[in-house]
């Protein structure tokens, strides 16, 4: 066993009362004006006389600005000095994103924009403020709001954000640092080198095939229908109201839909095997493909490999990302290089005869690729060298798990 600091965050659902409603989104709107007062300023003293102000200067300004909008009193401190940390967070990607420009990167920096109505949907109270009792949680300047807590919160609360979904509900996200005595890694039995794909969402080195359940794709026609409604109606209407909030349904229905499957599917692969192979891939620079992007974002690798990789490290298993470079191409039975395009769905080797599905193919490489890195480092108590004979022969079977 080993101490390591993790960094997770809880999600809980609140239920506030209409009063307490108001007054978050109250708080909500005054947030959103001190972000596009501050924004504002910086704009027009850079504009006017290129004049740079630090975030400290802002955070220095907000007594001042309280004495001319009283009701920023009505919104807890930290909370309003959050808002400026959070837009001279927006001004140093914006500069990051310049700076990679002038290096040759092409791409759109993006100045910081101003904030609509459902552009800023989150409040933080980054240190104090807030004390989770039972079922309640008492927030300062708002009082006790009514919280479903599903699990117990574990480990140091760093910081609470308190966050409205387009469909008007309201969660508390709690972000904690754990001092938790991780297992050390488990000795090697059951290996499982992972390619994903978009036909398949992913695909084992013995064959075995994760069907995709491509959740936003199935819901496209209903989506469509209900969309085609919403832009009929009146502009500000009540009914124009009722449709968006039909839309916002069914996307996050989607959602909830893909991020249950994830967390099924990742749990299923750390219970049941000691070494899990995937490739680090370049998911951004993926979903540039614009004949792609749709599918692959309604994957969601990156989610899926995130989980995987936190709670292989929980279990004490081995979680390997591997080099994605040539690992389709390359035959895993006499590592040749077999050029073949996104058309080719099977690799046939002319030299050494093997024939097979491209994707078990580039499974078998991933895993024979991790298990040399494993083999390579200073801990060789996984047993690495003892399976690496017997590992085509040994059985992974998905429908053992």
């Amino acid at each position: 066993m080993y101490k390591q600091i993790l960094k997770k965050t809880y999600k809980y659902r609140l239920y506030p009362t209409e009063r307490q409603q108001d007054i978050l989104e109250k708080q909500l709107s005054l947030c959103r004006w001190l972000y596009n007062h501050f924004l504002e300023e910086r704009k027009t003293l850079y504009e006017k006389s290129k004049t740079k102000i630090t975030c400290f200067d802002q955070i220095r300004e907000i007594p001042e600005l309280k004495k001319g909008k009283p009701e920023l009193g009505e919104v807890y401190s930290q909370t309003l000095q959050d808002v400026v940390r959070r837009l001279d967070k927006a001004f140093q990607n914006f500069f990051r994103r310049v700076k990679k420009n002038k290096n040759g990167e092409k791409q759109n920096p993006g100045y910081p924009r101003f904030k609509g109505y459902w552009r800023y949907d989150s409040i933080v109270y980054p240190q104090s403020g807030f004390q989770l009792k039972e079922d309640k949680l008492n927030l300062s300047k708002i009082g006790n709001l009514k919280i479903e807590l599903h699990r117990p919160v574990e480990g140091n609360v760093k910081i609470l954000t308190l966050r409205r979904t387009s469909t008007n509900k309201w969660y508390a996200c709690f972000s904690v640092e754990i001092n938790k005595e991780l297992p050390k890694k488990k000795k090697i039995k059951k290996v499982l080198g992972i390619d994903v794909g978009l036909n398949s969402f992913l695909t084992t080195n013995q064959g075995e095939k994760i069907d995709n359940p491509r959740y936003l794709i199935k819901s496209e026609e209903k989506l469509s229908q209900i969309q085609r409604w919403h832009s009929r109606k009146k502009l500000k209407s009540n009914n124009r109201s009722k449709s968006r909030l039909k839309v916002a349904k069914l996307h996050e229905k989607i959602t909830n839909q893909r991020i249950d499957f994830l967390h099924k599917l990742s749990h299923k692969l750390v219970k049941n095997f000691r070494l899990i192979a995937f490739e680090k891939l370049n998911i951004k620079g993926m979903t540039k493909n614009k004949y792609l992007a749709k599918s692959i974002i309604d994957t969601s690798w990156a989610h899926f490999l995130q989980q995987l990789t936190y709670k292989a490290a929980e279990a004490g298993v081995w979680a390997v990302g591997v080099n994605p470079k040539n690992t389709t191409q390359v035959c895993s039975g006499c590592k040749n290089i077999v050029p073949k395009t996104l058309a080719t769905r099977k690799h046939k080797c002319p030299l050494c005869g093997l024939t097979i599905d491209r994707d078990v193919n580039a499974a078998r490489n991933i895993l024979q690729l991790a298990l040399d890195t494993v083999g390579t480092t200073e801990i060789n108590a996984c047993g690495v060298r003892r399976i690496l004979p017997t590992m085509k022969q040994e059985a992974t079977g998905f429908n053992r798990w």
